[in-house]
């Protein structure tokens, strides 16, 4: 693994990071540093299909998302904390894994950045927001995806 610069992380740095899974009622987990690999480094270069809902499109490839059909002008570190989140979806994502993932800080740095950005997201994202990012408070984040309830026509009778 290794930072923007091209400066390796050494095994001294990870082991400083969360690294073991947690495991919460219904048996969902968090995902370490270490799992997370390249993270948002090696999305582009992966050719990795695009993530599709009834309302989130986020294209890896392009560096873009769109929600209902309109491009959501995110910044750069917006995209990059939405698409780590969205590649593992379903996981909670450590503080610390993103603040190092998406910004490159380190476990002794303090910060509100990530909050900043996540309600910056949740903002852009609306009415989905509470459906999308969900915070594990203490913890981290998770990414759901969204799984709108099927309207069904109701038959119309003597027609």
């Amino acid at each position: 693994m290794s930072l923007r610069n091209g400066e390796s992380l050494g095994p001294t740095i990870l082991q400083t990071f969360y690294t073991s899974p947690i495991t919460f009622h219904g048996g969902v987990r968090s995902i370490s540093v270490r799992e997370l690999g390249g993270g948002i480094l090696g999305l582009v270069a992966a050719n990795i299909p695009p993530y599709r809902d009834e309302h989130l499109v986020i294209d890896y490839n392009h560096q873009s998302a769109i929600l209902d059909n309109e491009r959501m002008p995110l910044t750069r570190k917006e995209y990059d904390l939405l698409s780590l989140l969205v590649r593992h979806a379903g996981e909670i994502i450590p503080r610390e894994a993103l603040l190092m993932q998406v910004w490159g800080y380190g476990a002794e740095i303090r910060t509100r950045t990530l909050d900043v950005h996540v309600r910056r997201l949740r903002k852009k994202l609306g009415g989905y927001a509470d459906h999308y990012i969900e915070t594990i408070f203490g913890i981290g984040y998770r990414f759901q995806p969204y799984h709108a309830p099927r309207y069904v026509q109701p038959v119309a009778v003597g027609a």
